[in-house]
């Protein structure tokens, strides 16, 4: 499929209907809410200093030195925002010899005595030197499939390589343990930034822009180790297409405890066995309190899932800071509170799909619910299988804003695992952006290829909607942090309204909810909705305008006290057309604690303009 194929056109989108009948969420506050839940820097001299901006800032800003930008800006346009000539901002995080400096992981695991799994994550240790990454020359590309209309064939190599991975030894770096660690070990504390002359600072590929390269070289390996263990060098993964309605259960192949009277290599036992026999995965997960809300009708599920999807790849994905989530670069913190943010994917339905896998009900929600457990479930590879397309698709959508990170910063960051051959091999961002090189794709099989493209949430009829009566505090009125114990609604002002298209398509706007402080051994999740303007009786869903998205977080690293911060942002271009409120000075934003927000505070709120590069 040509990826022009993929180009949505705003004129031509078919909304879904709307299902403002449907009994859901009601986004007032006095009423009872049911919202979803859940290193090869370029050269440093005078030139490079000098920071291009785009064409739409020339009238704003002079070329400037980039570290000035750095200190001097923030708000409207900060450097993350620029879209320019690449800028070094720092050194880009290292991983180090993962098999000599490693340490038992325990940020993010609130419950450590009772642990279902090893904490003890670090790789087993060979005695060789670390190789730079050398693209394949294989003859043939790896083509990966959907799991729910693989072949017979191909389900029963999938599940052999499994098998084969599963009858080696725990401590050989091919078996299936070995790779369930990988993840623990970047994930809950087991590496630190020392390489790059930061001891104290731990390595994590979450809530950052690390997030998307590091998961497609995990997956990467793991699918060449898989064909290597079946002699099989055009061994290919299955993807769990949650993004299409016949994709949405969870793979049959998975389910069953035995075949043929043998254990199913692909079954785990700590998944969510309510969740599992519901049949349909909610990537908007909502969970009250602890407990999943199933009161949206499966039919009604299937449109909100689409309505996710095309919120995380479009409206919330618009530019790239925003999908693939904030800076991250050696001497920060894992999510340093109050700067970076979480991108737009990895907060809508990767998150929620680890937590509906996952069961609740174990100490710390392994296996899925959990990110220092999740790679002991066969589940969680074909799930970042399709997150890893989730990039792919975005980038084939060509639409302003829809390019990768070209930071040094970013480039240059590098990760070491262990090939298909044993040998340790240290890899690089910048390697891992073209499919091509790699050898391998998706086969794009359905006759709906992409049904999300045409779910757009429906524009809000008017007749539906009132003006508002109660009176909302400003942002300047209310002292932050904020406690989100309880719904907090605010009053936000716009940097511009009734903007022309020419103006939309040179920029986003953008809310962005900064210094989200959580505790990181629980699951946390909050809604966001925008203009809630809806008479009495007139319920929202995720399928609706209003709804701009969540913040969620599984359990994973932590800081002192077991705190952690980000930030999260929500495209408002498309949402305030679709609400009639283009014209409004300021925006009313409606904070819903979900489960797990007792103690979460959020430290600011403000609405921007993000400049977005031509594709």
């Amino acid at each position: 499929m040509s990826s022009s194929s993929l180009i949505p056109l705003t004129s031509t989108f078919t909304s879904l209907p709307s299902t403002n009948t449907n009994r859901a969420i009601k986004t007032r506050t006095n009423q009872t809410h049911g919202f979803r839940v859940s290193c090869n820097h370029a050269p440093d001299n005078q030139n490079d200093k000098k920071l291009i901006l785009p064409e739409a800032q020339k009238l704003l800003l002079p070329n400037v030195d980039r570290r000035n930008l750095l200190v001097g800006l923030g708000g409207l346009y900060t450097a993350t925002n620029l879209t320019s000539k690449p800028l070094a901002l720092a050194a880009p995080i290292t991983a180090p010899d993962i098999t000599s400096i490693c340490k038992d992981a325990s940020a993010g695991i609130g419950n450590q005595d009772k642990a279902l799994r090893s904490r003890k994550c670090c790789p087993p240790s060979l005695g060789k030197t670390i190789k730079n990454f050398v693209f394949p020359t294989d003859k043939k590309v790896r083509m990966r499939w959907p799991a729910h209309a693989g072949t017979k064939e191909q389900v029963d190599k999938y599940r052999a390589a499994i098998q084969a991975m599963r009858d080696l030894p725990d401590d050989h770096p091919h078996s299936f343990v070995s790779q369930a660690k990988i993840h623990c070990a970047y994930c809950n504390g087991g590496y630190t930034q020392v390489d790059s002359g930061f001891a104290d600072k731990e390595i994590q590929i979450h809530n950052s822009w690390l997030f998307f390269p590091f998961h497609r070289w995990y997956l990467y390996f793991y699918e060449r180790i898989l064909g290597k263990l079946i002699k099989d060098p055009d061994f290919a993964l299955p993807f769990w297409k949650w993004d299409e309605p016949a994709g949405m259960p969870i793979p049959e192949m998975f389910v069953p405890e035995t075949i043929d009277g043998k254990p199913n290599p692909l079954y785990d036992v700590y998944r969510s066995a309510d969740h599992i026999k519901d049949g349909i995965v909610d990537l908007d997960y909502r969970e009250i309190n602890g407990k999943l809300d199933k009161d949206i009708p499966y039919k009604q599920q299937v449109l909100c899932n689409l309505s996710t999807v095309y919120r995380d790849l479009v409206r919330n994905g618009g530019d790239t800071l925003s999908f693939f989530g904030g800076v991250y670069v050696a001497g920060n913190d894992p999510v340093k509170n109050g700067a970076e943010s979480v991108g737009s994917v990895e907060a809508g339905s990767h998150t929620a799909v680890h937590r509906w896998v996952g069961d609740s009900k174990n100490p710390n929600g392994e296996d899925m619910g959990n990110f220092y457990s999740a790679g002991y479930d066969p589940a969680f590879y074909i799930h970042h299988s399709n997150v890893d397309r989730m990039w792919k698709l975005w980038k084939d959508l060509r639409l302003p804003g829809h390019v990768d990170p070209t930071e040094p910063d970013w480039l240059d960051a590098s990760y070491v695992f262990y090939d298909e051959n044993e040998d340790l091999v240290r890899v690089y961002n910048r390697d891992s952006v073209s499919l091509d090189k790699l050898k391998y794709n998706y086969i794009e099989n359905s006759k709906e290829v992409f049904p999300w493209r045409n779910s757009r949430p429906a524009k809000r009829n008017k007749n539906l909607q009132t003006a508002t009566t109660t009176e909302v505090k400003k942002v300047d009125q209310i002292k932050f942090p904020v406690k989100l114990d309880k719904i907090l609604k605010v009053g936000v002002k716009r940097p511009a309204v009734n903007r022309s298209a020419e103006e939309k398509v040179k920029a986003n706007e953008v809310l962005v909810i900064k210094g989200i402080r959580y505790d990181s051994e629980k699951f946390v999740k909050f809604d966001v909705f925008v203009n809630d303007k809806l008479k009495d009786g007139v319920f929202t869903t995720p399928c609706d305008p209003e709804y701009a998205g969540g913040f969620a977080q599984i359990p994973h690293g932590g800081m002192k006290n077991m705190f952690m911060g980000s930030s999260a942002r929500f495209g408002l271009t498309e949402l305030l057309e679709d609400t009639n409120t283009d014209g409004d000075e300021y925006a009313t934003v409606t904070l819903v604690p979900r489960t797990g927000c007792d103690d979460l505070t959020v430290g600011k709120i403000e609405i921007i303009l993000v400049p977005v590069a031509a594709v």
